[in-house]
This record gives structure tokens, sequence and C-alpha cells, in this order.
């Protein structure tokens, strides 16, 4: 006698997006009524009337109600810590000048003045992050005024605590007089170029790159405010129907919180976490490897950087910049460096991602994996994050090695006419940024991210299947796959996650109208339901 399933969802429009080349003869996108769920596992698909055959006296029949199901969407590269600041500082995102970023900025000041004398603790320097008042999100390529936050408009926000705004990609951040005094040591030493001055030779309060390393640690939450920042992400990315992430972590307490929710049964999302390449000895010396741990938290690879970003002007280009003629980026990680991370990496058996935006560093990663591939590497599945600007030469080999494209498709966002890339980098390039088509055709494996801006799979793919230019625009089928199967296999899941199919693991999202049906506005799509190991994690109904 068959067994009854736990829970079986019917009357609806299932899309199991299984691979086509697995003998899905409709392209992934065969219609299936219901799916029937055991132990965690999708155990059939089929015909309402079917799947009901599964019910049992305990079986938790859920009613679709004609909604679309999918599987639960991977997000392929994002920093949960970050999204979850978003929600516990001033969220930036909202501000479309900088004096409505500085109006968040008081807002968020007031809070913290609260707080310190509700508690009666004012928070001395080296205090976690009690004192500071921190804003996170800012994209000034969609103000009129398009600038970056300085010194003078966070002054205006207090001058008596620190203060500090990042830009969205936390490549760029700005910070008022009394952290520049209190960093200044740190300043002083910052790489050449990423601490810029006035006409007097003062700092803006603009950092680059490595200079907003110590403003990085010094905001570090403590583990407790790391696990509220964590739940408050989580509840974040299961109304947004993220059944799994591959998080970027570095000196974070993120890595024990998540594995205390996995232990306590309260971890409502998988997480993959790649570790920054500073931690690489750590990572060997405690015995983790990739693809090692529980069904919710596995180690995954060791990241890089190799450029900056176009926002900043530090992505690095073969081509200087159309509104900076002398600049071409630069290099956070030198060529000769990542190589020698990344073989030292490969030899110690983990998969490498490594953060590549302009053209020569595509092409710096892309080599350096080559050079890595002639040990006995095995299936290393290296991936490259972002690939913002890769010519032909380079996604052939993207190609033919088999290297991941990790890549985040909100960011078409700016290749709008008039956007970011458009002035960055001119109209004729702007339509060579992100070429997923191109990619997809010559057969790179493309796997979708967010990176967190922002953590919400359907507006990526809504502008991957609305994109401006040929070369970057996909079919909804092909980029519902990039943020399913796709970034599934980019972390060595594909056999358990990303299809709905029996004996996978029932990783789902139910939305309230079909993305096929309603291709030009896929981003008002809402989610109504998210289940992540066959329990309702999210009910939006």
């Amino acid at each position: 006698m068959t067994e009854a399933a736990d829970r079986i969802f019917v009357n609806g429009e299932v899309h199991t997006l299984a691979d086509p080349d697995d003998g899905d003869a409709d392209d992934g996108d065969a219609v299936h009524e219901a799916v029937a769920v055991r132990d965690g596992a999708i155990v059939r698909t089929g015909r309402t009337h079917d799947v009901e055959l599964l019910a049992g006296v305990d079986t938790d029949v859920v009613d679709l109600d004609g909604r679309v199901l999918l599987p639960g969407f991977v997000d392929a590269h994002t920093h949960l810590t970050t999204v979850g600041r978003y929600l516990v500082h001033a969220d930036l995102s909202a501000a479309d000048s900088p004096e409505a970023a500085v109006d968040l900025l008081a807002e968020r000041a007031s809070e913290v003045e609260r707080v310190a004398k509700a508690t009666g603790e004012e928070g001395d320097e080296g205090d976690g992050t009690d004192d500071w008042v921190l804003g996170y999100g800012y994209d000034e390529s969609t103000w009129a005024d398009a600038r970056y936050l300085t010194r003078a408009d966070l002054d205006r926000v207090s001058t008596e605590r620190p203060v500090a705004a990042f830009r969205e990609d936390m490549h760029v951040a700005a910070v008022n007089g009394v952290a520049l005094d209190r960093f200044a040591d740190d300043l002083a030493a910052a790489p050449d170029g990423t601490v810029p001055t006035d006409d007097d030779d003062e700092p803006t309060g603009v950092l680059l790159e490595a200079a907003i390393d110590p403003i990085y640690r010094a905001v570090e939450p403590d583990p407790s405010e790391t696990r509220d920042i964590v739940e408050a992400a989580l509840e974040g990315c299961a109304a947004r129907g993220v059944t799994a992430f591959h998080d970027m972590v570095r000196d974070s307490h993120a890595p024990r919180v998540y594995r205390d929710l996995d232990a306590a049964g309260e971890l409502t999302a998988r997480v993959r976490i790649n570790y920054w390449s500073d931690h690489l000895d750590a990572v060997r010396e405690v015995g983790l490897a990739t693809n090692a741990g529980s069904e919710m938290v596995e180690t995954g690879a060791i990241k890089s950087y190799t450029d900056g970003s176009i926002g900043g002007r530090t992505a690095r280009l073969s081509e200087p910049y159309a509104d900076a003629p002398d600049e071409t980026g630069q290099w956070v990680v030198d060529p000769e460096e990542l190589n020698e991370t990344v073989a030292d990496a490969t030899d110690a058996g983990f998969q490498f991602t490594a953060h590549a935006i302009g053209d020569e560093a595509v092409d710096a990663v892309v080599d350096a994996y080559a050079d890595a591939s002639r040990t006995d590497a095995g299936d290393a599945r290296h991936r490259v994050e972002h690939v913002e600007l890769a010519d032909d030469d380079a996604i052939g080999r993207l190609a033919e090695t088999g290297v991941v494209a990790s890549v985040q498709p909100n960011f078409l966002k700016w290749a709008r006419e008039g956007g970011l890339y458009e002035e960055r980098l001119g109209p004729e390039r702007t339509a060579e940024t992100n070429r997923y088509r191109d990619m997809l055709d010559a057969g790179v494996r493309l796997a979708f991210g967010s990176d967190g801006m922002p953590m919400d799979p359907l507006f990526g793919v809504h502008h991957a299947v609305n994109a401006p230019a040929a070369a970057q625009r996909l079919t909804v089928t092909e980029a519902l796959r990039a943020y399913t199967s796709g970034a599934a296999y980019a972390g060595f899941d594909e056999d358990r996650l990303g299809t709905i199919e029996p004996g996978k693991r029932a990783d789902l999202v139910a939305l309230d109208a079909s993305p096929w049906e309603h291709d030009d506005a896929i981003d008002e799509v809402d989610v109504a339901l998210t289940v992540v190991d066959g329990e309702v994690v999210f009910d939006g109904r």
C-alpha cells in the first residue's frame, strides 16, 4: 500500500522547469495540476485527481486555486546580513535625492538617540554599532543630482556620532567628520585613490574599495545583533520566494547564526556559505570542505575580488570610462595574487568564485581558472561573479571550461537609456553589458542571484526578460531556470533542488499570477506561498 503524503498541493499550474535535455520534451513548461510531498521530498506530480490518491487522514491539502507553482528560487549571490541591515538601519534605497537620503539618516539618528537615552547606553567608541548612525543602499544614478554622498551631507545628520552611508554596491561609502577623525590613521594608510580629497586636500568623506574596510569592521554587528539581522532578512527571503541562497561571508557571525538556527530547526532557507579568501587557512584548518554540511547549511566556495564596481568607476576596463577619460578602474586583487589564491584553494579541493565586472577583470579570472585546471581538480565548478562586461572570447572560454557565470539580472536596471551604464560606459558598451542571451547561446552555465540589490528574484527575472538589448534578453522560462536549476547547479545542488520532480526536495514557490502571461510586469507579480523542505514558511494568500 502506498504511504500517504504529508502535504499535497492541488488545483494549480505547476511548472517543473526541468531541463529539456533530461527528457522534458516541452522545454520545461509542462503544466501539471498538483504535487505531493512526503518527508520533505516531492513524491508525485500530475493531475489533481491522481495526486489526491496520496491523501490520508493527516495529509494537509493546500488548494492553490489556479496559482502558478514553481521550484523555489535559489539566490546564487547575496550578502544576507547587508539585506537585513536595510530592515534594521536606514534603508536609503528609497531616497530619490541626496537631501532625501540625509532625511532618512536623520530619522535613524533620532532612533539611535532615543534608544541610547532609554537604555542609558550612550555607546562608547568600539562598542559595536550602538553609537553609529548607518544607512544602506543609496543609488545616486537615479538622482537628478547624480553624485555620491559626502562628509558635508553626513555632518548635517550628526556632528557628535559617527555616520556612514553605503552605496548599494558596497564599493562606495560616505562618512561624516566624526568617523573621519576616528579612523584618521587607517585612512591615511589606505591605498592611493581610495580616499578622495577636495581642493584643500581634505577628505571629502567618500571612501572607495579598501578604504571602507575599517568602517566595515567597526560596524560589524555582534552575535546577538547578527541573529536579529539574519532573522529579519530570512523573513524577507520567505516573502519573496527565496528558498536557498549563497551567502558571501567575511568577518561575520552569520555562519554561527545559520548553524544555530539549523540545530534548533528554525532555519527557513537553505544556506551555502562562500568564505572570503582571507579565511582560507582557517576554513581548511577546521576541516570544512566544499559541499560539507547539513541539508540546510553547506560550505561553498572560497571567494575573492579582482576589481571594483562600475558605479564606483573601479571596475577594471580595457578602455577608459566615458565620464572619466583618464580612468580605467583598479585592481582590488591583482592578477598575480589572484592566480596564487585560486591555485591554493583549488589544490585544497575548494570551489572558487571571484568577483569580476570589467572586461580585463573577467579575463584575469578566466586565466587564473585555466591555470588551476591544469591540476587534477576534478569537478571544481569554479564561478565568476557578476561578469558585467565580457567580450566574445571570454564568453567562449567560459563555455569551453564549464566555469559558471554567477550573474545579477537586476543590474540591468542600469542599462536603460540615460542610466548608470550609459553614463559610465557610453551607449555602445551599455548594450554589451550583462550578455545573458549570448552566454546562454554559447553554452555558458548561467546562475542568477541578486547581490541584495534588491533580494527579489521576480525583480531580476523581469529585467532579464525585458532587457533593452537582444544580447541581454532571455525568455521567461530561461530566466526562471537561471534562478532555480541554474543557481542550484552553481552550488552542486542540481540533484536535489531547482526543479519540481519526484525525488527532489520540496522547495516551492506559488505565484498569484503567471509570469508568462504578465511578462511585461513580472516585478509586480506577488508571491503567495513559499515552501522549504515541504514546510510552509510564508503564506501571503
